[in-house]
């Protein structure tokens, strides 16, 4: 958390969350590869390996505040894992903890799913990224 990504009731703004949400994303499961230029490693690479041609695209947020986040001078806990697999989009789902006392303050998953852009429409997942995400794979943090 920045002192920036506050609002003038002292709890995190709902937009930040959404980037917060990314920054946990990416850190957990890395940057689709070909873009960027990352120099540490992220806790499990699902997106190194997609293939040339393919982006990995945002389709939707949902996001549900069961307290507010509140500014702490230290980094909120954040649980990241993989829900709701499909043929051709999968969630990624969060739960935001307040780092003092532990207590989940948002829960919020990312729909991704995978776009050629030779053919300009979402493709299914390749064989090797839904094994892959099986391994990770729990109840959504949203219903």
């Amino acid at each position: 958390m920045r002192w920036a990504d506050m609002d003038a009731y002292g709890h995190i703004n709902n937009v930040n969350i959404v980037r917060m949400m990314e920054e946990a994303r990416i850190a957990a499961f890395g940057v689709p590869g070909g873009t960027g230029r990352p120099v540490s490693q992220p806790r499990v690479d699902l997106f190194a390996n997609v293939p040339e041609g393919t982006q990995v695209l945002v389709v939707e947020h949902r996001v549900r505040y069961t307290r507010p986040l509140e500014y702490r001078n230290v980094p909120a806990e954040v649980d990241v894992w993989i829900s709701s697999p499909k043929a051709a989009s999968f969630d990624v789902s969060y739960e935001f903890r307040d780092a003092v006392d532990g207590t989940v303050c948002v829960r919020a998953l990312t729909t991704l799913a995978f776009f050629s852009t030779a053919d300009q429409r979402l493709m299914r997942l390749p064989g090797e990224h839904r094994s892959a995400l099986a391994a990770f794979v729990g109840p959504p943090a949203v219903g």
